[in-house]
């Protein structure tokens, strides 16, 4: 059992409401974890939780639940992604929660991760060391994806970034020069976006925003 979840496992007392079990006090298992700046990859990295939670020199973030229109439009490109570089044996596509350690004391959650087989020993259990390619789906704060992590993806030195922004239905990919992302291009409906090291992949823009309106039928 990790560290922190044996010192909770440890002070926990189990008491009982309206016939449920419940560990008392919540409020002192709060305490139990480090205080915002205490935090060490170690502690986060041993964090377990469905919420998605980034990490930031000793910081813990929170991150908004994505909404069901985010959810779709995140399936349906890693779904494309992992069709495109399936045939092709070209490398590994995993999708939020997957963690990518940008450098020592950054740690992001991104939408969507391609790690090409050639650093495919960069990927571990929990994370991974860099990748080649990150999507991010825009949602809440329009600021985190389009001016935050693109300055960090940069420093990272991941060499391109998507930006898919469901609220005016572009797709931005980012290619890495100089230490700096350049526009690739800026993709709209009836484009086809397409990536300046993927050779062959060209993603439909329409669909891409269609199926965050799709609707499950249950027949």
């Amino acid at each position: 059992m990790h560290r922190l979840a044996n010192r909770i496992a440890n002070t926990s007392a189990p008491g009982q409401r309206n016939g449920e079990r419940y560990l008392e006090p919540a409020w002192d298992i709060a305490l139990l974890f480090p205080a915002q700046g205490a935090w060490s990859e170690e502690d986060y990295l041993n964090l377990d939780t469905n919420q998605l939670v980034e990490f930031s020199h000793g910081h813990i973030e929170v991150l908004e639940m994505p909404s069901r229109r985010h959810q779709l439009i995140v399936f349906f490109l890693a779904r494309w992604l992992f069709d495109f570089l399936a045939a092709r044996a070209l490398g590994t596509v995993l999708f939020a929660p997957y963690r990518v350690r940008l450098w020592a004391g950054k740690i992001r959650e991104p939408d969507i991760v391609f790690v090409s087989n050639a650093k495919a020993d960069r990927m571990h259990e929990q994370y991974s060391d860099g990748a080649d390619l990150i999507i991010e789906v825009v949602s809440g704060d329009h600021q985190h994806d389009l001016i935050h992590k693109r300055r960090e993806y940069a420093e990272a030195g991941i060499p391109e970034y998507w930006i898919v922004d469901p609220e005016v239905e572009t797709i931005t990919v980012l290619r890495l020069a100089d230490g700096r992302y350049a526009e690739h291009g800026v993709f709209r409906r009836g484009d086809h976006a397409n990536s300046p090291s993927l050779l062959g992949l060209a993603l439909p823009v329409s669909e891409t925003f269609d199926a965050g309106r799709a609707v499950v039928s249950s027949s």
